[in-house]
């Protein structure tokens, strides 16, 4: 089993590449050490000069929803259970045969996405899907209403590779704080690593900053800094479970994580939905942005003479970003993660902006002969969504995590509603009169009313509330 991610080219400074935060890391002055990718376990560095560059902010910043759902809403699913989400139990839950669909698949989002196959509607002047797709799986959304264009095998569980370090980052991210808390590296944290994994060149008893490691991860996806912080969260065993929970939690209810890194295990494995889920909740985070769409850093190395910590350049393995390997930078992109496995193929999820509008799309294990072809398609795929926005009836929605709540003044609305407003008294006495059971469906009547409008809010909010797009210059 091989998981191989290796960078060629610099970055093309003419692609008008969207830049969430400015680069995470300062620029060079001299020539650096670049850290080499191991493709039979070693953790080994070669000299290699490398130029770090960096790019202005466009984005403004996102904050995290803030709000956790009505403790009255809470009630009323209690109340009235066919109103709840989907739960594990209702889905296929074992990963099932890998050369076609199963025939019954996950309906979180909508039906149509439980189907297998192509899934768009198409209105009056939309462009035709592209016709070279091979992907076994693909999903394009809109990145802030979440609704979905167009779909092929949605919840089809395949194996993830290195795109599984969107729910790993997503989920240890805020737990691993303040980014300049310092680890030196025990032989321990990196043992078990797989047999060929993608490596940064983390080394036993040196010092790195969380902000390092993270760097690692999101441009080289180093398993070998995946275990470390996987370490300083207290192991791969609760790093594990805290990414199962989180999972849960997003609604990714395709996915079963079995290793942080998503190297090759059995039974791991996730969707093109879920995938989505995962960027579309890391972007929230400010960090999680900031690595995702940093085309070339340094990264700390060994220490020289006279006791100086040497460094060597890391750059993104997201050929829609560098444009390497013959691949055309995507203008616009900002992330999110690319991975391969012998098992998994090629997978990959990113984000894009162009006139406004942000679009999410995820492709798994394309079976086309062409280079690079999960980047290409990915491409292909952003530039129908682009081109089809407004012309096409959604044919599902990426849900909101089981925890969003409503705003302020969705609350105001549901206590007016849950009979604590100023009319309480007299509705409940002319209920009485009609009877205690028409008092409690009326009540009941009037939570479900809240929970669709909350729902209808929470989609339209969450997780870009304030709609990630480019600031007006000037």
């Amino acid at each position: 089993m091989n998981q191989l991610h290796t960078p060629k080219a610099s970055r093309n400074q003419e692609t008008g590449r969207l830049s969430f935060m400015n680069s995470v890391s300062p620029s060079s002055s001299g020539p650096v050490l670049r850290g080499g990718l191991s493709r039979r376990h070693a953790r080994r560095v070669s000299p290699r000069s490398a130029a770090s560059t960096s790019s202005p902010c466009t984005f403004p910043t996102v904050p995290a929803l803030k709000k956790t759902v009505l403790t009255v809403l809470s009630a009323a699913v209690l109340s009235v259970s066919a109103v709840g989400p989907v739960s594990a139990a209702d889905q296929d839950t074992t990963p099932g045969d890998t050369e076609k669909p199963p025939a019954v698949m996950s309906t979180v989002g909508g039906a149509l996405l439980g189907r297998s196959g192509t899934q768009v509607r198409l209105g009056a002047g939309a462009p035709v899907l592209p016709k070279d797709l091979s992907g076994r799986s693909w999903i394009v959304a809109d990145a802030e209403d979440g609704q979905v264009l167009a779909s092929h095998n949605a919840h089809w569980r395949l194996p993830p590779a290195s795109t599984l370090k969107m729910l790993f980052a997503d989920t240890l991210l805020p737990r691993l704080q303040p980014k300049t808390r310092t680890y030196k590296v025990a032989d321990a944290d990196l043992a078990g690593l797989g047999a060929g994994s993608s490596l940064v060149g983390v080394k036993e008893d040196l010092t790195y900053t969380v902000h390092d490691l993270w760097l690692g991860v999101f441009l080289v996806s180093g398993n070998d800094a995946v275990h470390v912080l996987s370490a300083m969260f207290g192991g791969v065993p609760a790093t594990v479970k805290a990414m199962q929970a989180h999972a849960v939690e997003l609604q990714a209810l395709d996915t079963t994580v079995v290793s942080p890194d998503g190297y090759d295990a059995p039974a791991q494995v996730s969707s093109a939905y879920d995938l989505t889920l995962f960027a579309r909740s890391g972007l929230q985070k400010a960090d999680f942005r900031e690595y995702c769409s940093t085309a070339s850093a340094q990264f700390p190395g060994k220490v020289g003479k006279g006791g100086k910590r040497e460094s060597f350049g890391i750059q993104n393995t997201n050929r829609l970003i560098t444009g390497a390997d013959g691949v055309t930078p995507y203008k616009g992109i900002a992330g999110v993660k690319n991975g391969n496995t012998s098992q998994a193929g090629s997978t990959f999820t990113g984000v894009a902006e162009r006139n406004g509008k942000v679009l999410l799309v995820t492709v798994m294990n394309p079976s086309s002969d062409e280079s690079q072809a999960v980047y290409k398609e990915a491409a292909r795929l952003l530039d129908w969504g682009f081109a089809a926005t407004g012309k096409v009836t959604p044919v599902g929605e990426l849900v909101p995590p089981r925890s969003a709540r409503l705003g302020d003044a969705g609350a105001g609305d549901a206590k007016g509603r849950s009979g604590h407003g100023p009319n309480a008294t007299h509705a409940s006495a002319t209920g009485a009169g009609a009877g205690g059971a028409g008092v409690a469906l009326s009540i009941v009547a009037g939570l479900l009313v809240v929970l669709a409008a909350g729902v209808y809010l929470v989609n339209r909010r969450w997780p870009l509330p304030d709609l990630v797009r480019r600031r007006p210059r000037g």
